[in-house]
């Protein structure tokens, strides 16, 4: 503790090093963290948080991790939450994401992500539709096909309301020549969730991150239909949604924000954590694992990111009729 407040000290008296987003990271010493995943377990936001609550402790960043979920609303309930019960809190941190900056609109939340102290972006995945392996569409020329005979008829499966997966399930009906608004998207709370239905065939098509069907593939329990990556992926063994004649690209990313109210040494202490996180030989292995992309960006820039992507998401919903 005599440590942190003398840290505290010289950062308030700008003698500490910035590396250009705070305190050197060698010099973080949070003693415990809680990471908020805004979403129920078995998801991309849980995934992402239990993933850093493993490496942080392993590389003995932060000695006490915890992991809290709160459902609800697209993440918008953890999201108030963070704003409402957290302020000037140093020793929390919230997993959020592209999903929550489209949640924000569609929920009409009363709190949104500029009332939050950014601070870094750590990942980014495409998505990937799926269907079970005894679906009789077969690829994506099925689907269309499908789409234009009665887009209503058929039913994606995925995450929350206006997040990463409503939106490429807009835009891949937008790009087959039939109306977004009439796409029949089953919104879920949790990747558990929505497995579970799309395993049962409760769903035609699900669609979410890469990495959450990777294993159902290789156990032959889902085919992937296509990726929303740019090129095909080393290890993926699945066509692009533009090598199959559908003209969309979308790439989800996460990262986290702390409460509001943070002093500049409390900001500082938490970018230097992530900072050594980030960099360190425990999050690289969970990066290969995960088939996550390294997106890090910390600090101002990491802020001025989430403003630019807020303004994006706005515009792209509002033209698949998500968002009026």
């Amino acid at each position: 503790m005599k440590r942190r407040i003398f840290i505290a000290a010289l950062a308030a008296a700008g003698f500490v090093g910035t590396l250009g987003l705070g305190v050197d990271a060698a010099r973080a010493d949070l003693d415990r963290l809680t990471l908020t995943a805004p979403a129920a377990p078995g998801g991309g936001w849980d995934s992402t948080a239990r993933q850093m609550q493993a490496a942080l402790v392993k590389a003995g960043i932060v000695k006490n991790v915890q992991v809290v979920n709160v459902t609800g609303a697209g993440g918008t309930v953890g999201l108030a939450g963070l704003v409402n019960n957290a302020k000037g809190d140093g020793n929390q941190l919230m997993v959020m994401g592209l999903v929550m900056t489209g949640a924000v609109l569609t929920n009409n939340s009363p709190v949104t992500l500029s009332q939050v102290t950014p601070i870094a972006r750590l990942t980014g995945e495409y998505e990937m539709i799926v269907v079970p392996t005894n679906s009789p569409i077969k690829d994506m020329k099925d689907l269309v096909a499908a789409l234009k005979k009665d887009v209503g008829a058929v039913s994606w499966g995925g995450g929350s309301a206006g997040g990463t997966d409503h939106i490429l399930a807009g835009l891949v009906a937008r790009a087959a020549g039939v109306d977004p608004s009439k796409v029949n998207y089953i919104a879920h709370s949790g990747g558990g969730e929505a497995m579970a239905n799309i395993l049962g065939g409760k769903v035609t098509v699900g669609v979410a991150g890469i990495g959450e069907f990777t294993s159902q593939i290789k156990a032959k329990r889902l085919r992937g239909l296509a990726v929303s990556s740019p090129t095909r992926i080393d290890g993926v063994d699945v066509p692009t949604l533009k090598e199959s004649g559908v003209d969309v690209e979308l790439s989800n990313w996460r990262g986290v924000v702390a409460a509001p109210g943070l002093s500049d040494a409390q900001k500082k202490e938490l970018l230097a954590t992530v900072d050594k996180l980030a960099k360190s030989k425990e999050w690289k292995e969970v990066l290969e694992k995960q088939d996550w992309t390294d997106l890090y960006l910390a600090g101002d820039a990491y802020g001025t990111y989430l403003k630019e992507q807020d303004a994006t998401v706005s515009t792209t919903l509002k033209s698949i009729g998500l968002v009026k």
